[in-house]
């Protein structure tokens, strides 16, 4: 990460000079969040009511895709959105995936991956999990995407709204401490789950 990145407490970055590929980096929350749930009630009816997938496997293949999910949340953040600089390409692509987000934490349309970008992740997942696990993909990759969706709801809501005065407020001073005291802890954002797990706690 690059650590000259100041945040700013308002404004938006241009990454792309085609205005309609500018277009597509941006996103409203409730578009992804709306295509992953109709996505996943798809899967999982189609698991249960064409396939026959038991109760039981259903909750176990849902709830590991949903930690399989926090788990690949976690190291994504900190090894792929937060690239050391070794090239002027990569210090290009960090920019444009995730260092453009630290310096505009408050731009509310570039709080969620674009849908159609999204998409190739969801379909990419489906088939090599599908490969792995076969038919409990209906059940597995419906957990993942739910994991996905509370991801996205929790980096929304800490970055739009106050902390509420509750023990959820631990959410957003975790992820207060990521942007602006050290980038280098606090990579969980659903949960500080695994920040706990690989020793990245704030000190």
């Amino acid at each position: 990460m690059d650590h000259t990145i100041k945040p700013k407490t308002k404004g938006s970055a241009q990454l792309f000079k085609n205005p309609v590929l500018e277009r597509l980096s941006r996103t409203h929350i409730s578009i992804p969040l709306s295509l992953y749930t109709v996505i996943s009630v798809g899967l999982l009816y189609y698991g249960v009511s064409e396939i026959g997938l038991s109760g039981l496997a259903v909750v176990a293949l849902f709830i590991t895709g949903f930690l399989t999910f926090t788990l690949f949340e976690y190291l994504a953040h900190r090894y792929v959105f937060h690239m050391e600089h070794t090239n002027e390409l990569k210090a290009k692509i960090q920019y444009t995936v995730h260092g453009v987000h630290h310096e505009f934490p408050k731009d509310k349309d570039r709080l969620a991956m674009p849908p159609l970008l999204a998409l190739v992740y969801v379909a990419v997942f489906f088939f090599v999990f599908r490969l792995l696990l076969g038919e409990g993909v209906f059940a597995f990759v419906p957990g993942m995407l739910t994991g996905y969706s509370l991801y996205l709801f929790v980096h929304y809501a800490v970055h739009a709204y106050q902390p509420p005065k509750n023990f959820l407020k631990i959410l957003w001073v975790h992820h207060a401490i990521h942007h602006y005291k050290d980038p280098e802890r606090a990579y969980g954002v659903s949960s500080p789950l695994w920040d706990y797990v690989f020793g990245t706690m704030p000190k």
